[in-house]
């Protein structure tokens, strides 16, 4: 009744259709009657008939009309808003920035919840579209279309139908440049670019694109940066930033190893500072830092002595409790110490390691410990005077019956009771959350 109602003083063209249109908007922000509206014969059909008018005030209410559908999670509501998506795109390059800005909130809310209106736009030109619109100078657009583009990427059919067109596009030389001036542009746009460059990365096999942009290097000096704002004045929601950095860099070295990396020894100081400062209030941080830590230490000798000689293992050990990732994260990057060989094991060993190690015996936590005794391993396979400090024997003999450790726990026991030389197993960068 009252949608129909609505909908009839809008088609009227009486002089009251905007009072009808802009009810009609509070109307639609529910979602039974989203789906009621829909169903009404010529309704998609007389809303895009006001989106499309030239009365500027009718065409902006009508705008919101849609904006207020397209939040609907019910697809069918989305579908039923498929006739609209030329014009959208075709508004984008609009009059107004309100007006191009609720285009691009809507266009981001339809491609979330149906698949029809992504293979719909990708042919009607959005990724040309929206590779013109990110060259804006409005901050406002531009989080606009980080929202659009890091809704399609994380569609299922990204890898395939959607990341090959944005790399062949300007769009990955303007996230980069955005993401890296996020401190002096805009906060929000650079947040929103960030996590395209991640579900890129994480989706997407060889990243030959990014790391001929020169990615490695700009988010490395980026991290720089941000950690040199920390002390002062950390801009609100830097946190929010930091966090998709750190994995599009994590996630870029597991691909590139030592290749992609610039050896600088001021991001492992970069990293520690950022570690301090969110440790307390955004304690997610830590994990992000220590993926990114492996994957710089792994098979890399310059950070792993870097991390030592800038006298950085008394805050990793710190870390060891923090929680049971970062535990198992913690020990694999010194594990990629310890498996450089001697020296690097007895420059370990000259904090008090081995005290700290012990009661990560007793965890139940079966990878914390495997990594522990991955750790203990190499420690005595390169220092064997190490053993006569070790009191953990009956840790060692409780895991003997932990199926997946009895193998490890059996060889320490063989090696603290008559310590052999062994191989040692290498360690590999892992790819960061995806």
């Amino acid at each position: 009744g009252q949608v129909l109602e609505l909908l009839r003083g809008v088609q009227r063209g009486s002089e009251d259709r905007k009072l009808f249109l802009s009810r009609l908007r509070w109307a639609l922000q529910n979602e039974e009657t989203q789906q009621k509206f829909v169903r009404l014969d010529g309704s998609i059909r007389t809303l895009t008939g006001l989106f499309t008018s030239s009365l500027a005030e009718l065409q902006l209410e009508a705008a919101r009309c849609l904006h207020e559908l397209s939040h609907s999670s019910v697809p069918m509501v989305a579908e039923a808003c498929l006739p609209v998506t030329p014009y959208l795109l075709t508004y984008l390059s609009g009059h107004s920035l309100e007006f191009t800005e609720l285009c691009l909130y809507t266009l981001g809310n339809l491609v979330v919840e149906s698949e029809a209106v992504r293979k719909q736009l990708l042919p009607q030109g959005i990724i040309p579209v929206l590779a013109s619109c990110i060259q804006s100078p409005h901050e406002a657009v531009l989080e606009g279309v980080g929202y659009v583009l890091s809704q399609l990427l994380q569609a299922k059919e990204a890898p395939t139908e959607i990341i090959p067109l944005v790399l062949d596009s300007v769009l990955p030389q303007h996230m980069l440049r955005l993401v890296c001036s996020g401190l002096k542009a805009g906060m929000g746009a650079a947040v929103e670019f960030a996590w395209c460059l991640h579900y890129i990365i994480c989706r997407h096999n060889a990243n030959t694109v990014l790391l001929a942009l020169g990615a490695v290097p700009a988010l490395t000096s980026l991290l720089l940066d941000l950690a040199s704002e920390i002390p002062q004045d950390a801009p609100e929601g830097l946190e929010l930033l930091v966090c998709p950095v750190l994995r599009c860099l994590s996630n870029l070295l597991a691909e590139t190893g030592c290749q992609g990396k610039d050896q600088d020894g001021r991001l492992l100081i970069a990293l520690f500072l950022i570690l301090q400062c969110f440790l307390q209030q955004h304690p997610f941080l830590v994990q992000e830092c220590l993926w990114l830590l492996n994957n710089l230490t792994a098979d890399d000798p310059f950070f792993c002595s870097a991390l030592l000689s800038l006298d950085l293992l008394p805050a990793l050990l710190q870390l060891l409790t923090c929680s049971q990732m970062a535990s198992v994260l913690v020990l694999t990057v010194l594990c990629n110490i310890a498996e450089k060989g001697p020296l690097q094991c007895q420059r370990l060993l000259r904090q008090p390691l081995l005290p700290q190690l012990l009661p990560l015996l007793t965890l139940p936590n079966p990878e914390a410990v495997g990594q522990c005794l991955e750790l203990l391993h190499l420690l005595f396979l390169h220092c064997p005077e190490a053993v006569a400090d070790f009191t953990g024997h009956h840790a060692l003999e409780q895991h003997q019956s932990t199926p997946e450790l009895q193998e490890r726990a059996q060889a320490l026991l063989v090696m603290v009771r008559q310590p052999p030389g062994a191989p040692s197993a290498c360690q590999a960068t892992l790819p960061a959350f995806c």
